[in-house]
C-alpha cells in the first residue's frame, strides 16, 4: 500500500469535488440503470467515511483525483459503466477497505479485472524516474491484460497533471511531468487520444519550462482574436476558388499546440512568428482514385495563382510517395500580411493512409515505433470509429505484444528488457558481460536464487559475483538471450585458447629435448585421428593433464614413422602428384608453369575468390589447399604467423565454375531501387542471383547481394552497371 496521509480536506478541494461530481453526474444521467447506480452510491457510502480525507504521500488528495479520473474519463474517452466503477473502486482497494474477492462477488469479474490490472500497473509506476521509458512502456503493457487499464492509467494521469499548477514540490512536479511526455503521451498518441495528447504534452512543458511555456501562451493569447480572424481570411477566398473548380472538398484550419510550436522553434532556431506553419490548413478532397493526383495539383495551382510560393519548401509526396506510404503535397505559401501559411493537399484516401495506415502522424514525424505499433493503430481504430463503444467491443482483446518478453529491475530501479524465458545469468549478462562472467547467483525479490533461476515481470534482481567464478560450458544450457550465450562462448574460447597454448608449448618443449622435429600437417593429421575436432581442444586437453606429452610423443613417432618419411618436404618445394586422371574443367589452377590435376582444393568462404581474382594457397592442416583472395581479410595473419603453408597459386587459361561474390550496396529508399537492381542482374549474362538482404533507415537503405560469377570481369562488369541504377550511391565487392 502507498504511504498515505489522513486530514481533511481543504476548502477549495471540497468544492472542486462537489463540482466535479457534478459534472460527472450531469455526464452520464440516463446512461445507467438506477440499481446500477443506487448499488454503488451504497456501496461507497459504507467505506467512505475516513477516506475523503486520505492524501498520498505528495499531498494529492485521493478521492479529488478519482472523481477528476472519472469524470474526464467519462467526457474525452466514453462513459463505460464498468469503467467507471472500477475507477471509484480502486482508491477504495489501496486503502484496504475492500478487496479483490469482495469486488469479484458484489460487481463481477470485468471489473475484478479492471482493478488487478490497475495494481499491476500502478505498483511499478513510482519507479518512473530513473527507468527507460521504452523499457517502462513495455513493462505497464505486458503487466496489463486489458488495453483499457491503460487508457484508464493514461486519463488518470492527465487528471493528476491538472491537479499539480501550484504544487510546492518542483522536483516531484518534473518527474510527473517528464512521466506523461515521455510515456502517456506516446500512448494516446497511438490510441487516437489526440486532444489528451496535446494536453499532457503542453502541461509537461508548462511544468518543465514554465518560463517558455507562458511566453508562448501569451503571445498566443494575445493574437487568438487576430488568428483566427486571419485563418478565416486566408481560407474563405481559397474556398471559393475551389468550389469554383467544381472540387468537393473539406478544408481545416488550426493553430498548433504551445508544445508543438516550442518544438518547433528549437529544431528551427527561430522565434515565434518565424514558424512557417503556425498556421496550417489541410484540404481534403473527395475524388476517385484516377483523379487524385491530378485534383490534388489543381487544388495546388489555384493556390499558387492566389499566393506567392516557397519553393524551398515545397515537399511532393504524391507523385512519389515516402517509402512508408505516406502521401501528401505540401506547399507553404506568403498569406495576407506576408505571413507564411503551410498548407497539405490530400485526397480522403490518403489522409485515412497517413492517419491508420503505416505513416500515422507520429510516425512520418520521425518518431521512434517498436512493436506495439501495429497492434496500437488496431486499437486506435476501434476508439475512432465502432458504433456500439470501443471499451465494450476493447473488453475481451488482450495485450500479448510484449508476452515474449519480460521486465526487471535493478535494486536502484534501472528497468531491464529481456526475452521470455530469460534467467539470473541472462540478466547478470545484461548488466555487464563481466558481471555476468563472475555470477554466482543472485537475490529475487529478498531471496537468494540460483543462476538458472527464471525472470518474472516486475522482478528486483541483485546479482552476487565472486572473483573465482568464471563461465562453464553448461551454462549454455541456462541462457536464453543471444548477448548472454555470445559472451560466454566469447570467454570460453579465449580460456580455450589460453589453456591451448600452454598445452603446444608443453608438447614443443619435450620434443626439443628429445630432438624430435614435428611437422603441423602431419601433427593435425594425428590429432584429427584421435577424436578431436579442433587442434585448440588437443592442447588444451595436455594442458589439463589428461594427456602426458612424453607418451603421446612416443605414440606419435610409432605410428607416423612410414607416412612421414614419405612426405618430408618443406612447403617452400611443395611438389604436387601428377594425377592419371585426364584434366577436367575443374582443374583450372596451377602452380608455377604447372598445372595442377586432380588436387584436392577448396575456395575460401572468409573471401570468396572467382576466376581472375588474385590468389595464393594455404595449406590447412588436412592438407587441402584453402584459395585467398590476395586482398583476403585474413591474408596478412597467415602470411606472417605461417609463411611457409603459404603457396603460389594462379589460373589456368581455362574459365572456371560459377562461384559466390558478396557485393554491398548503399542508397536512397527510392520506390522500385529493389526491383531495379535485380532486373539489371537479370539481363545480365552468365550472373546469377542467389541471396539479397535490404535493411532500410530513414530513407537510406544498405544491401548485402550474393551472386554467382564464373570470372572476375563479369563481376566488373557487373558492378558498373548496377552502380548507375538511379539511386545507387555505393557498391563495393567483400
Amino acid at each position: 500500500m502507498i504511504e498515505q496521509k489522513h486530514d481533511n480536506l481543504s476548502y477549495k478541494e471540497k468544492k472542486d469535488f462537489i463540482s466535479a461530481s457534478k459534472e460527472l453526474s450531469e455526464t452520464i444521467s440516463g446512461l445507467f440503470p438506477n440499481e446500477s447506480v443506487n448499488k454503488f452510491r451504497d456501496f461507497t457510502t459504507e467505506a467512505m467515511p475516513g477516506f475523503l480525507g486520505v492524501h498520498d504521500i505528495n499531498g494529492i488528495s485521493e478521492a479529488l483525483l478519482t472523481i477528476n479520473t472519472a469524470t474526464l474519463f467519462a467526457k474525452a474517452v466514453e462513459p463505460d459503466y464498468n469503467i467507471l466503477i472500477a475507477i471509484g473502486l480502486y482508491p477504495l482497494l489501496k486503502e484496504g477497505k475492500t478487496n479483490i474477492l469482495s469486488i469479484r462477488r458484489e460487481w463481477g469479474e470485468d471489473i475484478a479485472g479492471l482493478l488487478t490490472g490497475l495494481e499491476s500497473v500502478d505498483r511499478f509506476s513510482n519507479k518512473n524516474t530513473v527507468v527507460n521509458q521504452e523499457n517502462f512502456r513495455g513493462l505497464l503493457l505486458s503487466l496489463a491484460d486489458d488495453i483499457r487499464v491503460i487508457i484508464i492509467m493514461i486519463v488518470r494521469n492527465l487528471a493528476l497533471m491538472r491537479m499539480i499548477n501550484n504544487h510546492p514540490d518542483d522536483a516531484w512536479v518534473r518527474d510527473v511531468a517528464f512521466e506523461a511526455n515521455f510515456l502517456y503521451a506516446q500512448l494516446a498518441h497511438r490510441l487516437g487520444l489526440y486532444k489528451i495528447k496535446s494536453e499532457l504534452e503542453d502541461l509537461s512543458l508548462k511544468y518543465t519550462n514554465r518560463e517558455i511555456y507562458t511566453q508562448i501562451a501569451k503571445k498566443l493569447n494575445a493574437t487568438k482574436r487576430q488568428r483566427d480572424a486571419y485563418i478565416k481570411e486566408f481560407i474563405d477566398p481559397v474556398k471559393k476558388k475551389l468550389e469554383e473548380a467544381g472540387l468537393k472538398f473539406e478544408i481545416k484550419g488550426r493553430t498548433k499546440s504551445i508544445s508543438s510550436i516550442w518544438n518547433k522553434m528549437k529544431k528551427q532556431k527561430v522565434d515565434l512568428p518565424g514558424i512557417y506553419d503556425l498556421f496550417a490548413i489541410r484540404v481534403i478532397i473527395d475524388t476517385p482514385l484516377e483523379k487524385e493526383k491530378s485534383d490534388c495539383w489543381l487544388a495546388y495551382s489555384i493556390l499558387a495563382d492566389m499566393y506567392t510560393a516557397n519553393p524551398a519548401r515545397m515537399r511532393d509526396w504524391i507523385t512519389i510517395p515516402k517509402s512508408n506510404g505516406y502521401e501528401s503535397l505540401h506547399a507553404t505559401v506568403l498569406g495576407p500580411d506576408s505571413r507564411w501559411v503551410e498548407v497539405q493537399f490530400r485526397t480522403r484516401r490518403m489522409d485515412l493512409v497517413a492517419e491508420k495506415g503505416l505513416a500515422a502522424h507520429w510516425r512520418y514525424k520521425g518518431v521512434k515505433g517498436d512493436s506495439t505499433d501495429q497492434w496500437m493503430n488496431n486499437i486506435r481504430d476501434i476508439l475512432e470509429s465502432a458504433e456500439s463503444g470501443p471499451m465494450q467491443l476493447m473488453k475481451d482483446m488482450k495485450m500479448d505484444v510484449y508476452g515474449k518478453e519480460v521486465f526487471a529491475f535493478t535494486p536502484k530501479g534501472d528497468l531491464f528488457r529481456l526475452p521470455s524465458g530469460a534467467t539470473v545469468l541472462d540478466f547478470a549478462f545484461l548488466i555487464h558481460s563481466n558481471v555476468g562472467a563472475h555470477c554466482t547467483g543472485a537475490v529475487v525479490n529478498g531471496q537468494h536464487k540460483k543462476i538458472s533461476q527464471k525472470i518474472a515481470n516486475g522482478d528486483t534482481v541483485e546479482i552476487l559475483t565472486s572473483n573465482s567464478q568464471s563461465p562453464k560450458k553448461d551454462w549454455l544450457n541456462i541462457v536464453v538471450s543471444s548477448k548472454a550465450r555470445n559472451k560466454i562462448k566469447q570467454s570460453l574460447n579465449e580460456d580455450l585458447i589460453r589453456r591451448a597454448e600452454l598445452g603446444k608449448e608443453l608438447l614443443e618443449r619435450r620434443a626439443k629435448n628429445r630432438k624430435i622435429e614435428i611437422e603441423d600437417a602431419v601433427l593435425m593429421k594425428y590429432i584429427s585421428k584421435q577424436g578431436y575436432k579442433h587442434a585448440n581442444e588437443f592442447f588444451a586437453d595436455m594442458a589439463d593433464g589428461k594427456i602426458e606429452p612424453g607418451k603421446f610423443l612416443n605414440n606419435y613417432l610409432e605410428d607416423t614413422k612410414p607416412k612421414t618419411e614419405a612426405v618430408r618436404v618443406s612447403a617452400e618445394g611443395f611438389q604436387m602428384q601428377e594425377s592419371d586422371k585426364e584434366e577436367t574443367k575443374s582443374d583450372i589452377l596451377k602452380i608455377g608453369d604447372r598445372n595442377i590435376r586432380g588436387l584436392n582444393y577448396k575456395f575460401a568462404k572468409c573471401c570468396n575468390p572467382i576466376y581472375g581474382d588474385e590468389v595464393f594457397g594455404f595449406i590447412s592442416s588436412d592438407g587441402t589447399v584453402k584459395i585467398h583472395r590476395s586482398n583476403c581479410p585474413n591474408a596478412v595473419h597467415m602470411s606472417e604467423r605461417y609463411p611457409y603453408r603459404v603457396i603460389r597459386v594462379a589460373w589456368s587459361g581455362a574459365e572456371g565454375d560459377h562461384l559466390p561474390a558478396t557485393l554491398k550496396i548503399t542508397g536512397k529508399d527510392d520506390i522500385g531501387i529493389v526491383a531495379n537492381i535485380t532486373s539489371v542482374i537479370a539481363k545480365e549474362y552468365g550472373v546469377n542471383m542467389r541471396n539479397i538482404t535490404v535493411n532500410s533507415n530513414d530513407g537510406l537503405f544498405q544491401g548485402l547481394l550474393v551472386v554467382s560469377v564464373s570470372d572476375s570481369k563479369k563481376l566488373t562488369s557487373l558492378i558498373k552497371k548496377l552502380s548507375t541504377v538511379k539511386g545507387v550511391k555505393t557498391i563495393q565487392r567483400i
